[in-house]
């Protein structure tokens, strides 16, 4: 086998769909017996929409979900005041998705799962993972049932709890965001339209909100709790806490479908390579589930991890190039916990921070910028969308596993195509995860390049 994936949470579906569709021989497995199945990671950001499209599985996610509602103030029972969830980003020819989508995390994850699936991938359920042992070859996973399994490379995708980071020995270093306890938990209401994130603040801080899941008939709640308060998960202690803080009755809380308490916190895993054993997602970082980060980040893990595991195992690159998915991802983690943190604590609005288009790797060793003089989309830079001069979408020719050279007229061994005008003048060689790897202007030096990353023989 040559990867298997702990956890079958979004972040590991998402790797395997990218190595499935790359013909990896991937293995997921997961400790529960079925998938996640509350609302926790609900939001999913621009960026992420773009990952999706490519990945085949845009369109049933937005109809799995909607976008978000304005956020009504509730006072003494009154109606005090409505506000937008997000402050509003233009969408243009290069930014297409610029509103984040909410979809409940269990229902991305059957998306996912069902995608998985079509290319051919595994997932096998109840396989706790006790003990992890490495070397120079491959990866042991033992599992709680006494079987084993081995592969060429594992991906710890399975939480903040991680038990594959505990058995490889990396720490997590970070620190509390608020000293409160919190909760979230997915259950019927009665009482409140679905046209409003219902909030019921405390005059202390603390607080509640019910928000109406689109693509469902959940509402998640989302509540702040004195400090020193112990969460009741209990249908009883949630009906207890809604009556307590809004005009509703306990009985307007007809069932609970799913409930989880935390204490927010940001740390970022010491290490996201250990030999053969890479850390993605909730196992690399933690942090507050305020701006809608966490999920999306992990994805952007997964995404750029899939493509260097695939040219590694096809020999089209050496180990080293897998070194740069934690030079590139963990600098992009600690970026994130701060602006989540930043969320949390009211400095940072939700909106253009918090979209990830920005987001990129112009300090990358993988990242070559030969022009003496660079236009607006410059190595390292997510490659926008936009038609070229004969009407063909970028987004539509990036779509793959492939490397893509924009290029105004042929290179001897790659082909290419015109860049949108929006790109400026160069040459461009975008990446498999549609970020800019090299540009110049000419071709001298990409030959080079592309050897060094595996692009050549893809190409």
């Amino acid at each position: 086998m040559d990867v298997l994936i702990v956890g079958a949470g979004p972040t590991g579906l998402a790797l395997g769909i990218d190595l499935a569709r790359r013909g990896v021989d991937a293995l997921v497995v997961e400790a529960g017996e079925k998938l996640f199945p509350g609302s926790r990671g609900k939001g999913i950001q621009p960026r992420t929409q773009e990952v999706f499209d490519d990945l085949g599985v845009r369109d049933a996610i937005r109809a799995a979900g909607g976008l978000y509602p304005p956020r009504l103030l509730w006072k003494n029972g009154e109606r005090v005041a409505t506000e937008p969830m997000f402050d509003e980003v233009t969408a243009d020819e290069g930014a297409p998705y610029t509103e984040p989508l909410m979809v409940a995390q269990w229902r991305t994850q059957e998306v996912l799962y069902a995608r998985l699936r079509e290319l051919g991938g595994r997932v096998e359920f109840g396989r706790a993972v006790t003990d992890v042992a490495q070397d120079a070859d491959g990866v042991t996973a033992r599992f709680a049932d006494g079987t084993a399994v081995r592969a060429r490379y594992l991906v710890a995708a399975d939480g903040g709890r991680s038990a594959v980071r505990r058995a490889v020995g990396v720490g997590m270093t970070g620190e509390p965001v608020d000293p409160s306890p919190f909760l979230v938990a997915d259950l019927r209401v009665r009482g409140l339209d679905r046209d409003h994130w219902h909030t019921f603040a405390g005059d202390d801080g603390t607080g509640v909100a019910l928000c109406p899941l689109a693509g469902t008939e959940d509402f998640q709640l989302g509540a702040k709790l004195p400090e020193g308060t112990r969460p009741e998960l209990s249908l009883a202690g949630i009906r207890r806490l809604v009556s307590t803080y809004s005009h509703l009755d306990p009985s307007d809380v007809t069932e609970l479908r799913w409930a989880s308490d935390f204490r927010p916190r940001a740390a970022l895993a010491d290490r996201f390579r250990v030999g053969r054993v890479l850390l993605a997602g909730d196992a690399a970082h933690v942090h507050s589930p305020a701006g809608g980060q966490g999920l999306n980040t992990s994805i952007q893990d997964a995404y750029n991890l899939g493509w260097k595991l695939g040219t590694v195992l096809a020999g089209r690159a050496a180990d080293p190039l897998l070194d740069t998915y934690e030079e590139e991802r963990r600098a992009n983690a600690a970026a994130m916990l701060d602006l989540t943190t930043g969320v949390h604590r009211g400095e940072v609005r939700r909106g253009e921070a918090t979209v990830q288009l920005g987001l990129g790797y112009r300090e990358s060793s993988l990242s070559e910028e030969t022009r003496k003089d660079p236009g607006p989309v410059r190595a390292g830079d997510r490659a926008p969308d936009g038609r070229d001069a004969a009407g063909v979408r970028m987004f539509d020719v990036f779509r793959g596993p492939h490397w893509t050279l924009l290029s105004p007229a042929p290179v001897e061994g790659f082909g290419g195509r015109p860049a949108p005008e929006s790109y400026g003048p160069g040459i461009f060689l975008v990446r498999p995860d549609g970020y800019v790897g090299w540009a110049g202007d000419t071709a001298d030096g990409l030959r080079e390049y592309a050897r060094r990353t595996g692009a050549l023989d893809a190409a």
